[in-house]
């Protein structure tokens, strides 16, 4: 059996290449792909693989435009930091997902389900679904925030947003004109639902708007310092990892 692993995380990689070895010895390995472009590369220039284990979040974009850009009939294993209510459609017609950080029974677990299924029902099954998916996340972006001025609610218009952050447990919304609201949602909520053209997570603390950027400063080790046109009480910093992909994401 040839497995594909797409995942920009070289240790965790690195450590599902291992379990896999440990599973099943005679196993043949391919990648690790590190994101959509060398996924896109590997699938166009190869036999299609018997299995794909998919990292969600690459480091250009969601894995979804994977699927928009070569056919692909491989079952997949999905890999997510999100919580489970968010991917509750993976886990219908046999298409299953693991939760970082991965274990070693789960992953075996999904091992066994896909040899139990037939590869010709499954690769039907997979081409819907993640039609239907990339279709829903392509459709369902958000058009407005609801805030709460006082005593009333407001909604505040996506175009109007210049950033999210979190600080001390709580997430915050700021509109390009500098007012600042609390928002009851967690900062992956939010990077889930914005539309990822326009709003990207710089890291942990921060989603950005491409609109609110104003410069880019190189930063020690490859990393991007970025300064925006609304004032943050920390610096901005890109992490050498994300650094190419920002860099593709603003010069769009």
């Amino acid at each position: 059996m040839r497995v594909l692993i797409i995942e920009d995380e070289l240790l965790l990689a690195k450590q599902l290449m291992t379990l896999l070895k440990n599973f099943a010895p005679t196993i043949i390995l391919e990648g690790p792909c590190n994101s959509i472009e060398s996924s896109v590369e590997w699938l166009r220039s190869n036999t299609p693989p018997d299995l794909v284990l998919m990292d969600i979040e690459l480091a250009d974009g969601q894995c979804f435009d994977i699927f928009q850009r070569v056919q692909l009939d491989a079952p997949v294993i999905f890999t997510t930091a999100y919580d489970e209510y968010t991917l509750r459609a993976f886990k219908v017609n046999s298409i299953d997902y693991l939760l970082k950080p991965i274990r070693e029974q789960e992953l075996r677990n999904a091992l066994e389900k896909f040899r139990k299924l037939s590869m010709h029902s499954m690769s039907v099954d997979i081409s819907r679904m993640l039609k239907d998916i990339y279709q829903s996340h392509q459709q369902h972006y958000r058009e407005r925030f609801l805030v709460k001025q006082g005593q009333k609610m407001i909604p505040v218009p996506i175009e109007d947003i210049a950033l999210f952050f979190t600080r001390g447990g709580l997430s915050y919304l700021i509109t390009k004109s500098k007012q600042k609201y609390v928002l009851e949602y967690t900062l992956d909520e939010i990077e889930e639902s914005v539309n990822p053209r326009d709003f990207i997570r710089a890291n942990r603390q921060f989603i950005i708007s491409s609109k609110t950027v104003k410069t880019i400063h190189p930063w020690f080790n490859g990393k991007l310092k970025v300064e925006l046109d609304q004032p943050v009480e920390e610096d901005l910093i890109i992490s050498r990892e994300k650094a190419a992909a920002f860099r593709e994401w603003l010069g769009e």
